[in-house]
């Protein structure tokens, strides 16, 4: 059995010591080179990464704490019947994480976001805190007018604060880039529905995550040498299923649980983790005199399937069941956070639909916090060796 590439290896360390710096120190030192630089954060899901960057800012995704920090002030902001992502926020912001951060954006995940979008406000954490309200009409006369006013608005944050201003040279470059990250993560992807044995999916995870709190460039150079590192032969298969992993794209799960669902028997080919990251599922048109309406229309008509978004013309039921066979998997596991509503209250039409498309499906809450693993790589390995032997 050929071994993994020794780079790969140390590239892939680099990408688990980024993506759980909980003091940002890549990015803060990234801002210090200039005073026109900006540090924006924002939390799962999506935001369009693309007028940021075009502004001279980074984006920084804002994953929550895991079991990396004790949650101690932010108990003390939130009820304790929802979900954890939350009150890990606060607890940075309180103990000064977050200091340096230009501004904020919340993304209409939830109302526990929504009302973090005021306590950031309240707490007086950077220069701009936005709830950033997804359209839920895909009419672009009615929800693309919207959403474009949207983004208007937090590009004018942004320019009050560094007096950049957006050009159409820039906004097309920033957009160009992306479509080549996604592009990246896309092909990882490809090859690991096909070599799944070649990259774990904590390893996918921590090479996504860690362009979450970096800049697209310099996460594109590292997605370019993770492809051409794992087109090499090396590793060997096991007997394992092909899953799918649904409702996870908000509270990320522990990398405890994605080991322990992969040691049970089950690679993972496609997941909802870190959804922002692959949300605008194809290109987005680089070469207009309006990128501001292609981002706009790429979200009308290329967003990924999420709890999120109330997207009637597209039901997320039938393209979970595309998604399934697209990759190849042999069943669903659903996988979300304990308390997430929206997760949760698509739960029984997403299994209905598995249900009716013949697809073996099995279903378990976790806490960002807290290792119950040995339940859920129990529940996991009955599932996948169900499914070897009667399906």
């Amino acid at each position: 059995m050929k071994k993994a590439p020794e780079r790969l290896t140390s590239l892939l360390d680099e990408c688990k010591t980024l993506a759980f710096d909980l003091n940002f120190n890549y990015a803060k030192q990234w801002k210090a080179k200039s005073k026109y630089r900006l540090l924006v954060g924002y939390l799962p899901i999506y935001v369009p990464r693309e007028i940021i960057h075009a502004a001279n800012g980074l984006a920084v995704g804002l994953m929550g704490v895991g079991d990396r920090k004790q949650i101690i002030k932010g108990d003390a902001y939130y009820q304790s019947y929802i979900c954890h992502l939350p009150r890990g926020i606060i607890e940075m912001a309180l103990d000064n994480n977050l200091d340096n951060f230009d501004g904020f954006l919340f993304p209409s995940i939830c109302d526990c976001v929504r009302n973090l979008s005021g306590m950031f406000k309240l707490a007086k954490k950077g220069k701009f805190s936005r709830y950033f309200d997804y359209p839920q009409n895909f009419e672009k006369h009615i929800g693309g007018t919207f959403y474009r006013e949207l983004n208007e608005t937090i590009i004018n944050d942004m320019f009050k604060i560094n007096d950049m201003k957006i050009t159409t040279q820039h906004l097309n470059a920033s957009i160009a880039l992306y479509n080549h990250n996604r592009d990246l993560i896309e092909t990882i992807y490809n090859i690991r529905q096909e070599f799944p044995w070649r990259l774990s999916a904590v390893d996918i995870y921590h090479i996504i995550r860690a362009g979450m709190v970096i800049n697209v460039e310099k996460h594109n150079e590292m997605l370019e040498e993770v492809v051409n590192l794992i087109s090499e032969d090396f590793g060997e298969p096991m007997d394992n299923i092909r899953v799918v992993i649904s409702g996870s794209f908000c509270e990320q799960p522990p990398i405890g649980m994605i080991k322990s669902i992969e040691m049970a028997g089950c690679y993972i080919v496609d997941d909802d983790f870190m959804l922002g990251s692959r949300w605008i599922q194809g290109r987005i048109d680089d070469t207009t005199n309006d990128p501001l309406n292609e981002i706009v229309e790429a979200f009308l008509t290329k967003s990924a399937p999420s709890s999120a978004v109330y997207d009637v013309p597209h039901p997320k039921s039938a393209r979970l069941v595309q998604q399934v066979r697209d990759r190849g998997a042999d069943g669903v596991i659903f996988c979300a956070a304990s308390f997430c509503d929206p997760a949760l209250l698509d739960r029984p039409d997403l299994q209905k639909a598995c249900d009716d498309a013949g697809i073996a499906h099995i279903n378990f809450q976790f806490h960002e916090n807290t290792g119950q693993f040995k339940v859920i790589k129990e529940q996991a390995g009955t599932f996948s060796d169900s499914i070897k032997l009667w399906v």
